[in-house]
């Protein structure tokens, strides 16, 4: 399935460049704009980021490392942030 059609990037694309990201390094952020660049590509219209983004969150390897998970709750009484 085509996700962005100004760049003609399929979901498949998507898939393989988080896989590659995840693999190449583990504790990475991956965002919207490191796929773009991780396929050689840059965002044009923008109006296939809702749909880009439900296509990385369908990935199994698209995860936040654990050190940066749970980084916006605010730390409770008693707790140093």
């Amino acid at each position: 399935m085509i996700v962005c059609h100004c760049m003609n990037i399929s979901r498949d694309d998507i898939r393989r460049a988080v896989d590659w990201m995840r693999a190449s390094d583990p504790d990475t952020l991956i965002t919207p704009g490191k796929v773009y660049r991780a396929l050689g590509k840059k965002a044009d219209c923008g109006g296939c980021l809702p749909l880009f983004i439900d296509s990385m969150q369908a990935c199994d390897s698209l995860q936040v490392p654990a050190e940066l998970r749970r980084l916006r709750e605010a730390p409770r009484q008693g707790e140093t942030g």
